[in-house]
């Protein structure tokens, strides 16, 4: 999560950028299987995502961005391509106006649009399941975050964190772990949803916090049992509901310890 002081709007832009361009692959991936099915959710989300933008940004006289296309990729990705388009429009629209612009726009909140855009869609319609990940979309997804990681936009100790910690509550859990399955699992939603840079902690001690605290969740959302998109879901909002409050405290600690030091 970038502070306030950090954020202006071509860091914000830059962002948007990079994260749509490392969504490109897995978006492809998914879009094989029913390319004009695909093609009719990316225009719902994409619509719903830009009209809320437009309409905010002319009611704050503002400039009007384009941080919705990261949130409608993501979302088109998870969602299950039999999705009436009704309840994807109505969702996103909720997600990318409680999520985000109540709060002044991307940037300024601290959950990520698309995680509460799903979530909501997994609390109002739970008949709906997501599709689980596959390998091909672990795959597609590795470029872009390689370019993340190489724009300095996701932090590798999110990464490691939350894996190390959901393979050791799954140990707790249960021995047999299968490492592959997890990676196949998590990897997505481990990139574009807890380690978003905006909604993410933004101190290093707190990413690793941070990331242990998405990996409980990701563990205690699975009922002990794989990790699901949902669970992953679930703990990606979870865990950045308290990524201001880690921060803080790494903050007050690290001015004690200043205080003391120059005491």
């Amino acid at each position: 999560m970038m502070f306030a002081s950090q954020i202006t709007p071509r860091s914000v832009g830059g962002v948007t950028l990079a994260q749509s361009a490392a969504l490109v692959p897995p978006l492809i991936v998914v879009a094989l299987a029913e390319p004009d099915r695909y093609a009719i959710l990316l225009a719902v989300t994409l619509g719903a995502a830009l009209i809320w933008e437009a309409i905010f940004a002319v009611l704050r006289r503002q400039g009007h961005g384009i941080h919705g296309v990261t949130t409608a990729l993501i979302v088109t990705v998870l969602v299950p391509p039999d999705i009436a388009v009704w309840q994807l429009a109505f969702v996103v629209s909720l997600g990318v106006v409680l999520g985000e612009l109540v709060f002044g726009g991307r940037g300024f909140g601290f959950v990520h649009p698309a995680t509460v855009a799903v979530a909501l869609l997994m609390v109002s319609f739970p008949q709906i399941q997501l599709p689980a990940s596959t390998q091909a979309l672990a795959v597609a997804t590795l470029p872009g975050a390689l370019l993340l990681l190489a724009l300095g936009l996701i932090s590798w100790r999110i990464i490691v964190a939350t894996a190390v910690m959901t393979v050791l509550a799954l140990f707790v859990k249960d021995s047999g772990v299968d490492l592959t399955a997890l990676s196949i699992a998590l990897v997505f939603g481990l990139i574009f949803l807890i380690c978003d840079p905006l909604s993410a902690t933004a101190t290093n001690p707190g990413r690793l916090a941070y990331g242990a605290l998405a990996g409980v969740f990701i563990v205690v959302f699975s009922s002990g049992g794989p990790p699901t998109a949902e669970a992953i879901v679930l703990a990606a909002l979870m865990a950045s509901v308290f990524a201001p409050l880690i921060d803080h405290l790494v903050t007050l600690a690290h001015a004690r310890r200043r205080e003391k030091r120059h005491a």
